[in-house]
C-alpha cells in the first residue's frame, strides 16, 4: 500500500477484487478497514504475505496464524508470521458499486 498523506491510524476504504470471499463480501463492494481494529480470531483482515496483500479471514490455530477464503471453491489457506503482518480490521462493508443501486422506473 502506497502512503497516502494519512496517519497510519486512520481507516481506509478497498474495493473487493474477486469471489474468494463470497457470498459475505461480493466482488465490488467496498471495505473499510481500521488499522487499530481488534485482532481476534475469526475476524476479517488485511495482511501482508510474501510482498503480497490478502483480505481474508483470520484463524487463530495454537501458535498459527491462518488466512482462509469464504468461498468453498477456493481451499488454499496461507500461513502468515503472525500479528504483525496484519495491517487492519475489516470495520464495514457498503454494497457494491453505485451503478449497481441505481434503478430507473
Amino acid at each position: 500500500m502506497e502512503a497516502t498523506g494519512c496517519s497510519a491510524a486512520e481507516p481506509f476504504a478497498l474495493r473487493v477484487l474477486g469471489e474468494m470471499m463470497e457470498p459475505e463480501f461480493e466482488h465490488g463492494c467496498v471495505i473499510v478497514i481500521d488499522p487499530e481494529g481488534l485482532v481476534k480470531d475469526g475476524c476479517f483482515v488485511v495482511a501482508l504475505h510474501e510482498n503480497e496483500y490478502y483480505f481474508r479471514q483470520l484463524v487463530m490455530d495454537g501458535d498459527r496464524y491462518l488466512l482462509k477464503c469464504l468461498n468453498n471453491a477456493y481451499t488454499e489457506v496461507v500461513e502468515i508470521s503472525g500479528l504483525d503482518a496484519i495491517y487492519g480490521v475489516i470495520s464495514q462493508k457498503a454494497g457494491g458499486r453505485r451503478k449497481d443501486h441505481k434503478r430507473y422506473d
